[in-house]
């Protein structure tokens, strides 16, 4: 059986909230990680317990300082940092518009608008998760928060010695740096699911290490990389990773669901990683 690690995405402190732990968290996860490859690879067929995953790498916990509401915060009370990800991730998907001269606030309030309107309001509610996190790694005030949370996939993955990782949402830029960052770590093949790693402006000027000539490069511990994004994931802009960085082995297009276009539940599910995984599962 193939040693896999998977690097979860956003909106999962939950798992720590209900578990108490990192390790119950990470153990729920890879608990349904395996449940969602399941259904990929069987082509839906009943779960008998098949286990494929070594486990999640978990790291949403160190993102945060205090509990997080129950419930998420509007996009219009957001804090400064996650406002600003906001707007210049909209303006990748054509949401900013001529906002020139409005205040921060104007910005937002036209920006939560356009963003339930065009594309309702599960795109909103993903948008309330996404903000904060990504603005919580790349946090210039507290930049141990993301050496954290890229050391603890690192172990995970030293832990475990996996042939293969696979890294959704935030868990790629996560996972990406990770392994530039331990560059005893090596895998013969990364799978990105729904990666932000390209987004200017958000992630890809941020990234550690810095893109050199407006490209970055593949980690040198890896075989192999395949990306896969969602036609309509609105995480992965641009969804193609090629074109901005050296080193990937191909990029994947696929078609999910079209509202519920993010979730590593329907990356996995869908049969889109079967090809990439299927001979590791062989050995």
């Amino acid at each position: 059986m193939a040693r896999i690690v998977g690097v979860h995405g956003i909106g999962k402190y939950r798992y720590f909230q209900a578990a108490g732990s990192a390790g119950g968290a990470a153990d729920a996860m890879r608990a349904k990680w395996d449940r969602y490859l399941h259904a990929g690879l069987s082509g839906g067929a009943p779960y008998t317990g098949q286990s494929y995953v070594s486990e999640v790498a978990y790291y949403a916990h160190l993102l945060r300082k205090e509990t997080p509401p129950a419930t998420r915060r509007d996009l219009r009370k957001m804090d400064s940092a996650s406002q600003l990800v906001l707007a210049d991730w909209m303006k990748q998907m054509g949401g900013a518009g001529n906002l020139a001269g409005e205040t921060l606030t104007g910005v937002i309030h036209r920006l939560a608008e356009w963003l339930l309107l065009r594309l309702g309001p599960h795109a909103k509610s993903f948008a309330e998760d996404f903000c904060p996190e990504v603005a919580a790694y790349f946090a210039s005030t507290d930049a141990a928060a993301r050496v954290r949370s890229r050391d603890a996939v690192a172990d995970a993955i030293r832990r475990n010695q996996p042939k293969v990782v696979i890294a959704h949402s935030l868990g790629s830029v996560v996972a990406y740096e990770a392994l530039w960052a331990h560059p005893d770590l090596s895998v013969e093949l990364l799978i990105t699911l729904g990666s932000p790693l390209a987004m200017r402006g958000v992630v890809f000027e941020r990234l550690q290490p810095l893109p050199q000539a407006g490209r970055g490069r593949c980690p040198r511990g890896v075989g192999r990389w395949v990306n896969i994004a969602d036609k309509d994931d609105i995480a992965a802009i641009p969804g193609a990773l090629k074109s901005h960085f050296d080193g990937v082995t191909r990029d994947e297009k696929v078609n999910i669901d079209w509202a519920d276009f993010h979730t590593v539940r329907n990356y996995l599910g869908c049969g889109a990683v079967n090809e990439y995984v299927e001979p590791f599962l062989k050995a």
